[in-house]
């Protein structure tokens, strides 16, 4: 609680990295970063990179998760193979996607030939960049949020899934019916964690940035909010815009986890009404 109240404290100050906490100035910071060009821009960037990672990554996770919860042959090995990823050093996964995207000899590039499509621009292309840092996150962290799913699933208890099956529920409606409503309390947990992880992302656009500033593109078209926190801190060592930026970014996260969490307990709800039906 310290670090929110503190942060709050220096975001209303006119604070210097060098020169310490100078004179109050209310809500001048927070008015300043909202002008700022970059913010909305870096806003919107944030929540696409978001929209595109942390939605397919749930999705996924939930997939594997149903698939290694059956009695599979090898299936410790295959449950640990999925968590590889995830111990992969960020700086590696960029190296490796930042070959795998290269503008000019990269892979995904030379697939596209081969199937008769132009050259993306991974690094210019505004969307194009997205995909590949949201690439690069569910890489990283689809198997994770698999293994959480899959100690959820099989906390649920078997007996629920064969009375199902007598009643003739095929496995997609006992999944929808009887596992989605069951591990809804770690489906809002990994939910919100991905929401807080996915609007907070800063080492994959970082290390993907090929340019010498490193502010997320030539145009910033793939900078994100907490790219524009260290820009402001570190770069111009305006410590009060950064505080306020990251204060805005906290509320920001605030109502998208909200949300999230009116829809995943509405999804739950409809999942029961469908069972009972």
């Amino acid at each position: 609680m310290f670090p929110l109240l503190y942060t709050a404290w220096v975001s209303v100050h006119d604070w210097s990295l060098l020169g310490g906490k100078g004179e109050f100035v209310g809500l001048d910071n927070y008015r300043e970063v909202l002008q700022n060009p970059y913010f909305t821009k870096q806003l919107v960037n944030t929540i696409s990179i978001f929209a595109i990672s942390s939605v397919p990554q749930i999705l996924i996770a939930l997939v594997l998760a149903a698939l290694l919860d059956n009695q599979l042959r090898a299936r410790t090995a295959w449950r640990m193979s999925i968590l590889l990823p995830f111990v992969v050093s960020p700086v590696a996964v960029a190296i490796i996607f930042g070959s795998l995207y290269g503008d000019r000899y990269g892979l995904a590039n030379e697939i596209l030939g081969v199937v008769g499509i132009d050259p993306v621009s991974w690094h210019t292309n505004r969307l194009a960049s997205h995909v590949a840092i949201a690439t690069m996150v569910n890489w990283r962290w689809t198997g994770y949020n698999a293994l959480i799913f899959l100690a959820a699933m099989q906390a649920v208890p078997r007996e629920l899934y064969e009375s199902a099956a007598i009643d003739g529920a095929g496995r997609l409606r006992q999944f929808l019916s009887i596992t989605v409503p069951m591990i809804r309390p770690t489906m809002i947990f990994v939910i919100i964690t991905s929401t807080i992880g996915g609007l907070q992302v800063f080492a994959e656009p970082r290390l993907f940035d090929q340019t010498t500033a490193r502010n997320g593109g030539s145009d910033r078209q793939f900078g994100t909010i907490t790219m524009l926190i260290y820009d402001f801190g570190w770069q111009l060592r305006d410590l009060g815009r950064a505080s306020a930026t990251a204060w805005l970014l906290f509320l920001v996260i605030c109502a998208f986890a909200v949300v999230n969490f009116l829809l995943i307990r509405r999804l739950g709800r409809l999942g029961t009404i469908g069972g009972r039906g």
